[in-house]
């Protein structure tokens, strides 16, 4: 094995020992803990993340990187506006019943109060979160929408709202709170959004 491999590796083995610690302990997560999951060193941890907060930032990112690549496929070119969005709503209901909805949940709601507690991991988490969203704008931007195309700028106050909206009702659905939020449902909730022109035209000549 490589030196590259290895480190790899160890990588992988902490960001999955760091998902199963903080999801259950969150702010309260101890390093050592984690390297002892992983078989390695709390050093290990600092040589590849630097810190605490640099192995939660990153374990976030990991955690989001795939879904975001699920989301590129389940939602193809050649769609305009209101079918792109529809595809994602469902899609996003449809994770709502994987085996992993509920640790991920539980990930959310942890993450939520370690940045209450520590405002700074709060900001680098907002920044990673945002650069992960940035998929999810270009995804929407230049779809076709009533005889225009949506700009970037339009692609991110819609991405903004439907991760709002998409939260809140897959917590829902996963703790029982959402009888009936079906994929029709997400879907219909999601286009409606997205033909309110005082969402998507506002700011149409904002640049």
């Amino acid at each position: 094995m490589t030196r590259a491999e290895a480190r790899e590796r160890n990588r992988r083995a902490l960001l999955d020992a760091a998902f199963q610690v903080v999801s259950r302990d969150g702010y309260q997560a101890k390093l050592e803990e984690i390297a002892e999951r992983a078989d390695l060193t709390t050093g290990a941890i600092y040589s590849l993340f630097g810190s605490k907060n640099g192995l939660v930032v990153a374990l976030v990112a990991d955690y989001l990187r795939p879904h975001y690549e699920e989301i590129e496929q389940a939602v193809p070119a050649g769609l305009d506006l209101l079918e792109a969005v529809d595809a994602f709503a469902r899609y996003y209901r449809r994770s709502c019943d994987a085996s992993d909805a509920r640790s991920g949940l539980s990930l959310q709601i942890t993450l939520l109060d370690m940045a209450l507690h520590d405002p700074d991991l709060g900001s680098q988490l907002a920044a990673s979160i945002r650069a992960q969203e940035a998929h999810l704008v270009a995804l929407f931007t230049g779809r076709s929408h009533n005889g225009g195309v949506v700009t970037p700028h339009q692609a991110q106050r819609l991405v903004t709202t439907l991760r709002a909206l998409f939260v809140g009702l897959s917590q829902g659905v996963i703790l029982g709170l959402a009888d009936g939020a079906d994929e029709q449902y997400f879907a219909d909730a999601a286009r409606s959004l997205a033909s309110d022109m005082s969402l998507i035209d506002r700011d149409a000549d904002a640049s």
